[in-house]
Parts: structure tokens; C-alpha cells; sequence
């Protein structure tokens, strides 16, 4: 049967050879798939940008359907969308602002406060030992059923076998 290769984007798979992969990657049906799946990450300010650009689609105003979908050159954002969409992008810039007021930390800096968890952590670390608890998360399957990989490690932890070598 051959390789097959599998479009995320897509959501197919075919045949992988350079003649297929190539012909599909460059196809109408993939780049729109494509951008769609990277416009769900565009930042609002970019998104608010193009919909103003653009003329209102009648068909969508009309009957709330447009035939085109996402591929409709006009926008389906009605006003109430926009204003929305317009206070989000400056409650983004605001929160920017604000985040940029913030001096940036030296390396000194969270070197002198991992020093002082860490004092902390070794003064209060009889406190832990006994705190620290393992325990399964509800609804797991019994003990005995789990892979290995997922079983609780021994009381003593797991022992460290001399001369093993890994890969």
C-alpha cells in the first residue's frame, strides 16, 4: 500500500509521493484551510484592522447566511461586533501599558530570591517530608491495573542500579 500522508489542516490523508504531496500543499482547498487555521491565532488588533477595511456583506446583513463563509470577501461583523472586538483590542493595549510599567528583574535578582525558597524549604523541610502525601486522582482505575509508569514510587524511592547505562 505505500506511505500515506495525513493534512492537518485538512483533515485527509493520501498517497504521499512528491507528486500528490506537491499538488495538494499548492491546492485551493489546502491554503484556504490553512489560513483559517492560523486566523484562529491572529491578535485582535490585526483581525479589527481588516473587518474595518472591509464593506459590509449585504447577503450575510440580509438573511444572517452568507454562501461564501469564511471565504466571503466582505465582513460578516455586524456594528455591535466591532464595538466588541474595538474594546477588547484597547483593554489589550491598556493591560500592555500597564505590563510595561513593571521594571524587568536582574539575574541577581531571582538569584537572591531562589536562594532564600530555597533556606526556606531546607528550615521547613521535616514539615514537608510528612505533608507530602502521594495519592491517586479520582476516578483512576485500581492500583493493581496502571502501567508501571504510572504507579506510586516506593516509600524509599527508586533504586539507583550501579552500571546501567541508558539508549
Amino acid at each position: 500500500m505505500g506511505k500515506r500522508y495525513f493534512c492537518d489542516y485538512c483533515d485527509r490523508s493520501f498517497q504521499d509521493n512528491l507528486h500528490n504531496r506537491k499538488k495538494h500543499l499548492n491546492g485551493v482547498q489546502h491554503l484556504r484551510a490553512k489560513k483559517a487555521w492560523y486566523d484562529l491565532f491572529r491578535d485582535a488588533a490585526a483581525v479589527l484592522l481588516e473587518e474595518q477595511s472591509k464593506k459590509p456583506c449585504r447577503k450575510f446583513l440580509q438573511t444572517g447566511q452568507c454562501d461564501f463563509g469564511f471565504n466571503c470577501r466582505f465582513s460578516h461583523m455586524t456594528e455591535e461586533d466591532l464595538e466588541k472586538l474595538n474594546a477588547q483590542v484597547q483593554e489589550e493595549r491598556r493591560s500592555k501599558e500597564e505590563g510595561a510599567e513593571v521594571p524587568a528583574g536582574t539575574v541577581e535578582d531571582w538569584l537572591e530570591k531562589r536562594a532564600k525558597r530555597l533556606s526556606f524549604a531546607q528550615s521547613n523541610s521535616s514539615l514537608t517530608e510528612k505533608t507530602l502525601v502521594f495519592q491517586y486522582p479520582p476516578g483512576w482505575p485500581p492500583i493493581q491495573d496502571l502501567p508501571p509508569s504510572l504507579q506510586a514510587p516506593p516509600p524509599g524511592g527508586w533504586p539507583v542500579l550501579p552500571n546501567l547505562q541508558w539508549g
